[in-house]
């Protein structure tokens, strides 16, 4: 039954969330009739993370949001829209605009029983946190042989697509990346957006949330009674020729790729990264296998990025069955340009076509 055939008092009942990983007791696995339906809804990435959010707060008393600008305003995206007013101003408060000093109260906090949420308000403005998160987030629980963990959840608006001047469209993903101790996180779909927020607020350890601003206003169904596994890659779209790699905002250019290969004869499955680190190698290669060719996109700079990692692994382990080079569409080796250049900078669907057409095919020789 969908949403739109159910009564007010049914649909509501349909959005209770469960917590991530945790079944309900009083749902029997033999009797269908006592499983409530899907709670499915249409909604924006933004009121995905919101309602991730929400929920997480409603669950766990423990957990915590703060940041600059969080608190009455709901954050400059608006993800935090709201949730002081329904959690009240210890739950969900404001801070000094002070970077370095939001990381080293989420460590504290952490370090004595609570589930910080931190929200970065721009990408390039987590910079000045970044030792804290390299120094003691990243590190504090293999220096204490796992006595003491942090279960942090770092949120970050990445990425440019939204107009925004420099400090303000950086694709920082591959500091944190490199970085052992971090799971790196980046959705591309709504329903990843709740899915993978909630995981990882459930996580036990630190997780970087890397959040593409651009795709904030993209929709989509999201189920709330999906969970998700934060290691776990996907392919999201089936093809026999050729596969294309990407993550977070370069998603929906890798798909549209895809639709506009297919309309030139090509068969081109599209693989989803959604955690950076730690790397799902097994999804990718078995993906890239079936093919024989792979073209990797990302917006961040191509040199010393995740997509070159990526590129590096592919051609590691599936060097037997590769038909030509593995490829990268990336961002250009310079700094963010201004709003009237950057769709110049930012990989689009011809230059991805181009990709595809250089990799050696039998039938252009």
């Amino acid at each position: 039954m969908s949403t739109a055939t159910l009564s007010p008092a049914q649909r509501t009942e349909q959005q209770t969330a469960q917590r991530p990983g945790t079944r309900d007791a009083s749902a029997s696995s033999t009797t269908p009739e006592a499983t409530p339906a899907p709670a499915v809804e249409t909604m924006t990435m933004a009121g995905a993370l919101n309602r991730a959010l929400a929920d997480a707060l409603a669950e766990d008393d423990r957990v915590l949001i703060f940041g600059e600008d969080v608190g009455a305003l709901g954050g400059v995206f608006r993800i935090t829209d709201g949730l002081t007013a329904r959690f009240g101003e210890d739950r969900c408060f404001d801070t000094p605009l002070a970077e370095s000093g939001i990381m080293g109260t989420a460590v504290g906090m952490a370090m004595n029983g609570l589930v910080p949420v931190v929200e970065m308000q721009f990408d390039a403005f987590a910079l000045p946190a970044f030792e804290q998160v390299v120094s003691h987030v990243a590190k504090l629980g293999n220096r204490t042989r796992g006595a003491t963990r942090l279960p942090i959840v770092i949120r970050i608006p990445y990425g440019g697509g939204i107009g925004g001047v420099e400090h303000h469209c950086d694709s920082s993903e591959a500091y944190y990346a490199h970085t052992p101790g971090l799971t790196v996180v980046s959705p591309a779909t709504p329903q990843d957006a709740y899915s993978l927020l909630r995981a990882a607020i459930s996580s036990p350890d630190p997780v970087v949330f890397m959040e593409p601003k651009k795709l904030y206003w993209s929709k989509g169904p999201v189920d709330t009674s999906l969970t998700a596994e934060l290691r776990r890659a996907e392919v999201v779209r089936e093809g026999s020729d050729v596969t294309l790699i990407s993550y977070g905002p370069s998603m929906p250019i890798a798909l549209a790729a895809a639709e506009a290969a297919a309309a030139e004869g090509r068969s081109v499955q599209v693989v989803d990264v959604r955690t950076l680190t730690p790397f799902d190698d097994e999804t990718v290669a078995a993906a890239v296998r079936s093919t024989g060719r792979a073209v990797v996109i990302a917006e961040a700079p191509g040199f010393a990025s995740v997509a070159s990692e990526i590129q590096a692994r592919v051609f590691e382990q599936c060097f037997e069955y590769l038909e030509a080079p593995v490829r990268r569409v990336a961002g250009f080796d310079i700094p963010f340009p201004s709003p009237k250049f950057e769709h110049w900078h930012l990989p689009d669907v011809d230059r991805v076509l181009d990709a595809i057409d250089s990799l050696h095919w039998e039938d252009e020789r």
